[in-house]
């Protein structure tokens, strides 16, 4: 993980790149735990998975969140700030010899560890031939590195997005290049203000991931001008700040992360409110499917959805998994809203699922 701005923007990145290129040797010499993955059950398929990535390439991993998608099968992907290739590496074994795989990084570093072991994983996960490459540029031009329009079914970034200065362009550039029906599924670190410029210019808390933080509702602005569905909020953990010298500069101000997902979808996609099944078969998902912390789909239950959900399902790589009808017409539904993660926190994230029709007739 370590890919961001052009060097003719600003220091930033050369900052960045000296941080991730020779500060850091492993996850070890991090000073906060911004950029590490909080604890949480991975599926047993990802455990095993990860099993089989090399240990050099797991030692000098650094992220905030495990971004493994369900329904991977045969699609093509693509990884913001790739780093040492762990998520790579996982990713090119779940979605398959007929998948694909490309990691994009600017530490050079970085990106000799990941190409040193493509032969060692290709060898590992029974593959006659690479799915995976690795290319150096950065994340917010994308067209540089040979990243065409419309060509990617899936974009993942871990804790890297945050390490740009121009969050506009990459989410800019990520829409260019997805599919329609296509995905940005990633995790981050947010900040519940906008920060100072004391902690906007503090070198070792942009390389932690932290001055570099959005304020939360500023990710959902971003999104909805560059043109994705209002993004989805999959998982999120609070950060705590340890270090006494770190905190005297954050002062009051609160972080978490937190992984989001966002769909790109055609402008006439058919947004009306819909019951759906799910059939069970996405990959080690057959009994439910979580779709956001708010939304799980089990198996062979009928569920009514607000027509912007049902329009990602439709539209995205999920479709041939549910079967869709008419909605109830008194279904009560939940509408998607803006969701702050600081919030989310302190309540618990309170599920609600939606309802179905009340019995008899409609009301």
């Amino acid at each position: 993980m370590s890919s961001c701005c052009p060097a003719k923007t600003n220091d930033i990145t050369d900052d960045v790149k000296d941080y991730y290129g020779k500060k850091l040797q492993t996850a070890d010499d991090l000073q906060t735990t911004a950029c590490t993955t909080p604890a949480q059950k991975m599926p047993k398929y990802v455990r095993d998975v990860m099993a089989l990535i090399h240990d050099e390439v797991v030692s000098k991993y650094y992220g905030c969140g495990l971004v493994v998608p369900d329904c991977l099968e045969d699609m093509k992907i693509l990884d913001l700030g790739s780093g040492s290739g762990r998520d790579c590496y996982a990713l090119s074994k779940l979605v398959g010899k007929d998948g694909f795989v490309i990691g994009i990084d600017m530490t050079d570093e970085q990106l000799e560890v990941a190409n040193r072991h493509v032969d060692y994983h290709m060898k590992a996960f029974g593959f006659d031939k690479p799915n995976i490459t690795f290319v150096k540029g950065f994340i917010e031009k994308l067209k540089d590195a040979g990243i065409a329009d419309n060509s990617v079914d899936i974009i993942v970034s871990n804790c890297v997005i945050n390490l740009c200065k121009d969050k506009h362009e990459v989410l800019s550039e990520a829409y260019r290049v997805l599919k329609e029906g296509g995905e940005l599924y990633f995790s981050d670190v947010y900040a519940d203000r906008v920060l100072s410029d004391d902690i906007r210019s503090h070198k070792v808390l942009w390389g932690e991931c932290i001055s570099g933080a959005l304020h939360w509702k500023q990710l959902f602005d971003l999104a909805k001008d560059v043109g994705f569905e209002i993004p989805r909020t999959v998982a999120y953990s609070d950060l705590k700040i340890t270090k006494p010298e770190l905190k005297e500069v954050l002062g009051d101000a609160k972080f978490v992360s937190v992984m989001y997902r966002l769909f790109k979808l055609p402008k006439d996609a058919d947004r009306n409110a819909s019951q759906v099944i799910y059939n069970g078969t996405v990959t080690d998902n057959q009994n439910e499917i979580k779709f956001d912390h708010n939304l799980t789909f089990k198996n062979g239950a009928p569920i009514t959805i607000d027509g912007d959900t049902a329009a990602i399902l439709k539209q995205s790589r999920f479709k041939e998994d549910f079967m869709f009808q008419k909605a109830p017409c008194c279904a009560k539904y939940s509408e998607v809203k803006e969701e702050n993660p600081f919030n989310l926190l302190e309540s618990g994230g309170a599920i609600n699922q939606g309802g179905s029709c009340c019995a008899g007739s409609c009301c």
